[in-house]
């Protein structure tokens, strides 16, 4: 396995990470756009407040599964580095 793969699996782990949360947020300002739209109410906080409070939500959920992919993915490079190192 060279670099450019082990940038590659990174960049796969943080995409893996990070959208669920980011999906999250789209259907959250998505309710709230529509909700904005039916009432006609404009206040930047209305969309700011429950997107952070969901999502803060979400990821207190997720951790255990974020912190165990990052755990088996640090593992994985680590076993890579000792066999890169015994070459």
């Amino acid at each position: 396995m060279d670099l450019l793969a082990i940038a590659e699996n990174t960049v796969k782990v943080i995409l893996i990470l990070g959208l669920p949360s980011l999906l999250v947020s789209m259907i959250i300002g998505l309710v709230i756009s529509i909700f904005q739209a039916v009432t006609q109410v404009s206040d930047a906080s209305l969309t700011f407040v429950p997107k952070l409070i969901f999502v803060s939500f979400f990821i207190l959920i997720s951790l255990p599964w974020i912190g165990e992919s990052v755990e088996v993915y640090t593992k994985e490079l680590w076993n890579l580095m000792l066999i890169f190192g015994e070459q």
